[in-house]
């Protein structure tokens, strides 16, 4: 994974491919439902975090022009 946000839609979709998995059933649906939990908690914090990032980079494009801003990896795609 190289931690962009497009990996991390990559992973929440493969996420929910494992649950939709109708061979999926008792036990093993259990963990992958608390797996899924876990995931979605740790994804928000990314999203969160990427929203910071993203505001702070707008800010700088307001004061130092467009032309002096790097996206960060985090940001692309």
């Amino acid at each position: 994974m190289r931690n962009t946000l497009g990996d991390l839609n990559n992973h929440l979709f493969a996420q929910l491919e494992r649950l939709n998995d109708e061979d999926i059933t008792g036990d093993e649906l259990k963990e992958e439902i608390i797996r899924a939990k876990a995931v979605t908690g740790i994804a928000s914090q990314i999203i969160n975090n990427a929203d910071v990032i993203l505001q702070a980079k707008k800010l700088q494009v307001e004061t130092l022009g467009r032309d002096n801003v790097v996206i960060p990896k985090m940001l692309e795609d």
